[in-house]
């Protein structure tokens, strides 16, 4: 150890998390700012109930103004989250509960809008988060929302990124998804939060632009403005006053980020076994993103976009517009349509209840077809119909399918729109335990591996306390994707008809996990474009057996953290990419 090495390891901290991006940088870190002050109790002078019930009405209004003005620059990912956190700020039940607390007023004097705003919000907040769940996700979205129209009301810029003069590192307890959304990677060169999940609008946004990205790592919210520190996003690490080793690990990481910045467009393995690289997308803009990428093909539309910020749902010709900006990207290449997967997470006013005692185990998905017959069968019209104006192989799977019998009835609505390739979703345990007869009925599967990851473990992957259980390597999780596979083989044996079975969750885009998914016998995988090169680059070096193999090893594992520790040690190629 050198001198330089010997002052660093006297008195540095190092703190552990869960990474959520691979990679290896050096910078000073930056704070979030403090939260908003809360409001005095009650107002120091007179007021007018009226009056400031009309500025909570028109802060709520600015401020989902300045919401939906930041989605607009900006597309994919974080542009659906922005629709959703502007749908969040015009919410009726925030600003109505916030007005009724004005008219009460309080045993010390009158609220104002700025008191009754921060109580409502806190209520509302309270009762989502006693649903558990998904609901409960909608937590910090509630919160962020108070702290913009409050900072409204105050005449102050809303909370968000600080500003610098030179790149950083941003560290949080956690972040709002406003905030994930409009990142500028040029200037916020990694992420390090003390809560959060692997799942969390944070790490998905993450890996979305490429960010190295630690979570649930406790006590980096502490760490003082203009430290210099070394995050490891694979390892999970972060560590204060870093010697020359790691700042020569930072280094070196960044040449093979850089060499690593191309996909060739056509992934195999050692052994030259095709496994196509799909992409993730939301928009057309997406789309064209990931055709410039090499993407092989689209592995899942999220069409959510289309019916985002909508009161009313949209036509049938604004759905074939939109679908068709995607379908253009891919003349002659397939593209995996998911039908609208509305409800927990992602309520719409004209589809789902938000009164449900448990949504995430709720109507959402495939099942809104039992509370709004029409809505489902007049999306997969628009589909075929952009699919006969482009060249694109179109499939189209429902999410949420828990039964043989509702992936039946999935195909014979798509048959009746016609559409060829009808498939779904496994994201319920249900449905990987009897995939040889589901896929009997359908003619693919594409794991969601981040619900699939929740359900199996019964944790919310947005609570950091629970990220170990919420992970994908999960030896439970990967015995039910390598149920599915297996369950897949039988179906097919039994029909006479290929029936592959894709990965479209997170779990696609960690290099290592890839391979393990490949062992298990998953045809395909879909990520993030930004994931495209990498787990390429780690696909090419192993053949199916050594990826069976591997495999293996992962489901006798005890832990997730053994299983993830025996794929690593079995693949060195990870170090040397820095992944």
């Amino acid at each position: 150890m050198n001198n330089d090495d010997m002052a660093s390891a006297t008195h540095p901290r190092q703190f552990s998390g869960v990474g959520v991006a691979p990679g290896r940088v050096l910078g000073a870190v930056r704070q979030m700012p403090k939260p908003v002050q809360e409001p005095l109790a009650t107002a120091s002078t007179a007021t007018d109930a009226g009056a400031e019930a009309q500025r909570i009405k028109d802060a709520a209004k600015s401020v989902q103004a300045e919401l939906r003005g930041r989605a607009a620059a900006i597309e994919g990912e974080g542009r659906e989250v922005l629709e959703a956190t502007a749908l969040m700020a015009a919410d009726p039940m925030l600003v109505k509960s916030a007005i009724k607390l004005l008219a009460a007023g309080t045993p010390g004097g009158a609220r104002t809008a700025e008191r009754a705003i921060w109580e409502a919000g806190a209520g509302v907040a309270e009762k989502l988060k006693a649903l558990g769940g998904y609901m409960a996700e909608r937590v910090a979205d509630v919160l962020d929302v108070r702290a913009r129209i409050v900072s409204e009301l105050r005449g102050l810029p809303a909370p968000g990124i600080p500003a610098s003069d030179a790149p950083f590192i941003l560290a949080a307890e956690d972040l709002a998804p406003a905030d994930t959304a409009t990142l500028d990677p040029a200037q916020v060169i990694a992420l390090i939060t003390s809560s959060g999940g692997p799942q969390s609008h944070t790490a998905i946004l993450a890996r979305a632009l490429g960010l190295p990205a630690v979570v649930a790592a406790p006590g980096v919210d502490t760490i003082a403005d203009g430290t210099e520190v070394y995050v490891d996003g694979a390892a999970g690490t972060i560590t204060e006053e870093p010697g020359a080793k790691l700042k020569l690990a930072a280094e070196t990481w960044a040449e093979q980020a850089f060499a690593l910045a191309a996909f060739a467009g056509s992934n195999a393995l050692a052994d030259g076994f095709a496994v196509p690289l799909l992409a993730n997308v939301g928009t057309g803009a997406d789309a064209v993103k990931a055709a410039d990428a090499g993407a092989e093909g689209i592995g899942l539309l999220r069409t959510e976009f289309c019916f985002l910020d909508r009161d009313k749902e949209p036509t049938v010709e604004e759905q074939i517009s939109a679908y068709g900006a995607v379908f253009a990207a891919f003349p002659g290449k397939k593209v995996v349509v998911r039908t609208l997967d509305a409800g927990a997470d992602k309520p719409l006013p004209f589809l789902t209840n938000a009164d449900e005692p448990n949504p995430a185990l709720g109507v959402r998905g495939y099942r809104t077809e039992m509370t709004s017959p029409g809505v489902l069968e007049r999306q997969l019209e628009a589909i075929a119909a952009a699919e006969a104006l482009h060249q694109a192989q179109v499939w189209v799977m429902a999410p949420m399918i828990a039964t043989a019998e509702e992936a039946a009835q999935f195909a014979t609505l798509c048959a009746a729109a016609g559409l060829q390739t009808p498939g779904v979703m496994v994201e319920v345990p249900s449905a990987a335990l009897t995939s040889s007869t589901v896929l009997r009925e359908v003619a693919f599967a594409s794991l969601g591996t981040n619900d699939l990851t929740q359900y199996a473990m019964a944790a919310d992957r947005q609570l950091g306390p629970l990220a170990i259980l919420n992970d994908p390597w999960q030896p439970a999780v990967l015995q039910l994707v390598k149920l599915t596979a297996d369950g897949a083989a039988l179906a097919s044996a039994a029909t006479g008809l290929p029936k592959p079975v894709g990965v479209c969750g997170e779990a696609a885009a960690d290099p290592a996990l890839a391979v393990v998914l490949v062992g298990l016998g998953v045809a395909s995988l879909s990520m993030s474009a930004r994931a495209l090169a990498a787990v390429s680059a780690v696909l090419g070096t192993v053949t199916l057996a050594q990826a069976q193999e591997l495999a293996a090893k992962a489901l006798a594992a005890p832990s997730a953290t053994a299983a993830r520790a025996a794929v690593r040690a079995g693949l060195p190629v990870l170090a040397d990419l820095g992944l």
